[in-house]
């Protein structure tokens, strides 16, 4: 599974490329799976820019992609978009229109609770465990962890030369965590393209797009999320028994 990561909390002073409204992220996400996404992941925004877990916001969002696409859409909970653990649990509670899934930082204080309202309404959980973190050992303790629909594991190393590495080890960590829970690999700037590649050798679900890195192969600019993917499918369909 090939997941597009559509905007993340970059802003348009990152790039002109990266969409914010709901109608540029239903626009970027109608490219993005007929460039070949399976799956879409966005981070709401206010019309000032900033991620958002408002009803009204992650709603205008969900319904823009929704009906551009017809592949499952899921949204961030991270604590930069809410910082109170408790009322981001009450935003879930809140919303009107529900995502398909949603992303949880399991270092982030709180996530057990966040997770435990997803959950609660149906929603699936992508539990983010990155590397540089507590997030693998916290996330095995949970008692939600057997009911996550997968791990994220999330490469914050940025080195190309240093990043297949780090993700060999947070593999490693993630799968004495959750030894039954399918894991998406990725990684970001500098570390996407390696651990993409990585990700595509071990036969992983893998994510490419705007959040991930502004810059295709070639260290050239990307144009969009569907060019992202594009190249992402090229690489992968390269590999052997791609």
């Amino acid at each position: 599974m090939l997941q597009v990561c559509l905007n993340g909390p970059r802003t348009a002073a990152d790039s002109a490329a990266v969409p914010m409204s709901p109608a540029a992220l239903a626009d970027a996400a109608r490219q993005a799976v007929a460039a070949g996404a399976d799956d879409v992941h966005v981070h709401p925004k206010t019309p000032c820019g900033r991620d958002s877990l408002a009803p009204s916001v992650v709603a205008a969002a969900l319904e823009a992609v929704r009906d551009a696409v017809d592949v499952p859409v899921g949204v961030t909970t991270g604590a930069w978009a809410e910082p109170d653990p408790a009322r981001r649990a009450e935003r879930i509670g809140s919303w009107t229109v529900l995502p398909d899934h949603a992303s949880v930082n399991w270092h982030e204080p709180g996530a057990e609770a966040v997770a435990a309202a997803l959950l609660a309404r149906g929603i699936g959980v992508e539990a983010g465990v990155w590397s540089g973190t507590d997030g693998a050992e916290a996330f095995a303790r949970s008692p939600l962890a057997p009911r996550v629909l997968r791990v994220l594991a999330e490469v914050t190393d940025s080195g190309a030369g240093s990043a297949p590495a780090t993700a060999r080890a947070l593999l490693t960590a993630v799968t004495g965590a959750a030894p039954r829970r399918p894991v998406l690999l990725h990684g970001q700037d500098g570390g996407a393209w390696p651990v993409l590649r990585l990700a595509a050798e071990l036969r992983l679900d893998t994510r490419i797009g705007l959040e991930d890195t502004l810059l295709l192969l070639d260290g050239r600019p990307a144009a969009s999320n569907a060019q992202l993917v594009r190249a992402a499918t090229a690489l992968v369909r390269g590999l052997p028994g791609g």
